[in-house]
């Protein structure tokens, strides 16, 4: 009978014990009994084939694993720098293993200390790889990101590679707003989620033809289920203050992932110029000269939301949905200007003052749907995009006229409303299959459909009665649809010391333009090839060749062809133009790499109808208007070579030198016109790792831009330079930053042009010599990586509204 009773007790507890929700808890801690925060605890089954559970430690060092079944597990504890510390447990009731010590991996602790704390960059054929991950880069925004990014250079709102305007992605899906647009979004995206910023020189076939070379920003990712959140807010001093503020939200558990980014900024920028344009004589010589002094502000409230949704359906399996939305409501732009008439001698003939406010009001909705599918072998990838794009504008100009005595003659007025409605369809399908361990096939398929209306209506006003009368010359509507078949190949293979990657790429592009006000048209319908292949040999383990060729196109911006015009007075203008063609670009690289921390490389680019915005002056009705026309040579050519090593454990440095030439041919209607300028790019990055906790992180970047050639304007020398701190602080969960730019006032720059009939000049003071601080605070599991991504299609990027 005894024994019958304890055998029913010992059954008891045991079916008890199934029924419960068990847990596994512990401290770990380092070889100094320090607590090691944010490292992994998962939990697998006992043939460790599947990952059950996983958690981070608190800043005490302590995981709890709970609603665990009574099982053999393994227990797996990771953090970076030291040894995994693994385990067999076997769960019959709630465990606590009390105090784990990790040991240090001393023969390579001081290497994964740089790798963490300091950017690192990686050289490959088609890419460089530039990992700011836990830096002082990352608690700024995206922007200032961009411009410490080796070989990529902003300026205002135009960021570029090598004189090219890249294709901007994030985690390879294309973020297609408007240069402005893309400025703003990018300012107000907090970056202390980016992992590593990817610079493509050779895109691969499953990239889009426009995409000749392509700035990928790589996110994070949830690698464990929780939660994790935060807050942020920048305080920027130029010649005005701005403001921006944000938060962040991600999710993720066993069947879905969610993340919500919200930011909003309050800017003032101020732009000062110095123009002076010197209309000619039929004999090219200086008849007047008119040089405007203007002043130029812009106010914007902007609001930016990207979401994210994946829904695990199985295995292999998932569903995303996403929304990027960028709402502007309000936009005020204003120029007041000065401009100065003066005779052959200098002396004063007249001015006239021309104040210019435009207000707008735009927002732009895009919204994705994603299906992905993992086969036992190969994967295939579904998308639908769709954006609506709304833009209005209203603008009033008033000027007033003096005499030589500097006597008030007359004032002149008129009012601009312009308004532009884009909806973008787009769909494709990709599939990639592993032919072994070495060769990857890639194919697909896209289509794209874009319809943007536009109109514009101008008005006379008359300042005595303020009646307004619509100028029938100046008014216009302009009808624009595009559709694009797009089809493409791509095989990689790696065997031995050889590295091959080749691809095509085919689109069929249908365009019609109408303006049926002006009867103007353009129809354009073309088929075109886009290969590109990837070769590199290495020689040994410290020595490696290459050569890469890809050839592009460059599509016109919707608003670079809207024929409309926009009067920054009533002698200056920006004009579309409706007949631009496409530019075709063959882009051929070869290199070398000797040892991890030596660069060589010589390029050559061809660009077939290079697009270029330009100033054209009119000396018989002394106007100046700034379009965008076809050159009919473009070629580029130079040398770069580039290094990066560590000074010391804490120091390490980047440096490239590149020397280039560029040549530009095209006729005006008055015989072929010829420039070639050779210039310098270089650029010197220092990186800093400080204090015993490696909390404090420094950033320093100089950057020089010799003369070069732009559109037959030459601009002169420019320095640019990005000081960058940041120190944790709150046991690691708040950050505090600052960064300093143009520390020595040198980003400012003159353009001049000067050929046959055009003599002018501009001097740009841009807004960009600042102080900002920053405050970042992190809640929640604060392990967990974001896994925001912008989801978008290629082209919503051309919905440009340019502003001269």
């Amino acid at each position: 009978m005894k024994s019958l009773l304890n055998f029913t007790f010992i059954l008891l507890c045991s079916l008890l014990s199934y029924g419960q929700s068990l847990s596994v808890s512990g401290t770990i801690i380092d070889i100094d009994k320090n607590p090691i925060e944010f490292a992994n605890v998962i939990i697998l089954n006992e043939d460790e084939s599947e990952i059950l559970k996983g958690i981070s430690t608190d800043d005490n060092g302590f995981f709890n694993l709970i609603n665990l079944a009574p099982n053999t597990y393994i227990l797996k504890i990771s953090y970076i720098g030291f040894e995994d510390f693994n385990q067999k447990i076997v769960l019959t009731g709630h465990l606590d293993l009390r105090i784990i010590e990790l040991n240090q991996v001393s023969e390579s602790l001081d290497e994964v200390s740089i790798l963490v704390k300091k950017p690192t960059i990686k050289r490959e054929a088609d890419r460089l790889v530039f990992n700011i991950e836990k830096t002082a880069l990352v608690e700024g925004n995206m922007l200032q990101v961009l411009k410490s990014t080796p070989g990529v250079l902003v300026i205002g709102d135009e960021i570029t590679v090598k004189n090219t305007n890249p294709t901007v992605y994030i985690n390879n899906r294309k973020v297609n707003l408007s240069s402005e647009d893309l400025n703003q979004l990018l300012t107000g995206s907090s970056a202390n989620a980016i992992k590593s910023v990817e610079v493509i020189t050779n895109p691969s076939a499953r990239y889009d033809a426009e995409s000749g070379v392509v700035i990928n920003i790589v996110m994070s990712k949830n690698l464990i289920t929780g939660y994790r959140g935060s807050v942020f807010a920048n305080y920027t001093q130029g010649v005005f203050p701005n403001y921006t503020a944000g938060t962040s939200h991600f999710f993720k558990n066993e069947d879905i992932s969610l993340n919500v980014n919200y930011s909003y900024s309050k800017d003032k920028v101020n732009r000062d110029g110095d123009d002076t344009v010197n209309f000619l004589n039929n004999s090219n010589l200086l008849n007047q000269s008119w040089q405007s002094l203007s002043n130029r502000n812009t106010w914007s409230e902007t609001h930016n939301i990207n979401a994210n949704f994946d829904y695990f359906i199985n295995e292999s399996s998932t569903l995303s949905v996403s929304s990027n939305a960028l709402y502007i409501p309000y936009f005020k732009y204003k120029i007041a200007s000065n401009n100065i008439i003066s005779d052959v001698n200098g002396d004063f003939l007249s001015r006239f003052t021309a104040d210019n406010l435009s207000r707008d009001n735009k927002y732009n909705l895009a919204f994705d749907i994603d299906f992905s599918h993992s086969f036992t072998k190969g994967e295939l990838a579904v998308n639908a995009h769709y954006t609506t794009y709304n833009y209005e504008r209203n603008q009033s100009v008033i000027s007033n006229a003096f005499d030589i005595n500097n006597s008030f003659l007359n004032a002149s007025a008129f009012n601009t409303n312009n308004n532009q409605d884009t909806n973008i369809f787009a769909g494709k399908i990709d599939y990639s299959l592993p032919i072994d361990d070495s060769s990857n096939f890639e194919t697909g398929l896209k289509f794209s459909r874009t319809n943007a209306e536009s109109d514009i209506t101008q008005f006379d006003v008359d300042l005595n009665t303020g009646n307004e009368t619509i100028d029938a010359l100046n008014s216009d509507a302009f009808n624009y649809d595009e559709t694009i078949f797009a089809a493409y190949v791509n095989y990689d293979m790696s065997i031995e010391k050889w590295s091959v990657n080749a691809g095509l790429r085919v689109e069929q592009t249908n365009i019609k333009g109408n303006s049926p006000l002006t009867n103007i048209s353009n129809t354009q319908d073309y088929f075109e090839w886009f290969p590109n292949a990837s070769l590199q040999y290495s020689i040994s383990d410290n020595y490696n060749v290459y050569v890469n060729y890809k050839r592009s196109i460059a599509r016109p911006s919707y608003a670079a062809l809207n024929p409309f015009q926009f009067f920054l007075n009533d002698n200056y203008v920006v004009s579309g133009n409706p007949f631009l063609q496409p530019t075709f670009t063959d882009h051929i690289k070869v290199g070398t790499n000797i040892t991890d921390y030596f660069t060589f490389e010589a390029y050559y680019q061809n660009f077939d109808g290079a697009i270029s915005e330009v100033p054209r002056q009119n000396n018989n009705t002394n106007d100046i208007e700034y379009i965008s026309v076809n050159f009919d040579k473009t070629v580029e050519f130079g040398f770069d070579f580039i290094t990066n090593f560590d000074l010391t454990n804490r120091w390490s440095v980047y440096a490239v030198t590149s020397f280039y030439n560029l040549e530009e041919e095209t006729d005006f209607g008055q015989g072929f016109v010829t420039q070639d300028q050779w210039s310098n790019y270089s650029e010197l990055q220092n990186d800093f790792t400080l204090l015993k906790d490696n909390s404090l992180n420094i950033s320093f970047v100089l950057t020089w831009v010799g003369k070069n050639l732009q559109g037959f304007q030459v601009v002169d020398n420019r320095l640019f330079s990005e000081f960058a701190v940041s120190k944790s602080i709150l046991n690691k969960k708040g950050i505090i930053s600052l960064s300093v730019s143009d520390l020595f006032n040198m980003h400012d720059y003159d353009l001049s042009t000067k050929y046959q009939n055009q003599s002018n000049r501009q001097f740009v003071d841009i807004d960009n010599r600042y102080i900002r601080l920053g405050f970042r605070y992190k809640f929640g599991n604060t392990k967990l990586n974001s896994n925001a991504r912008a989801i978008d299609t290629e082209e919503r990027d051309r919905l440009e509204k340019k502003t001269k």
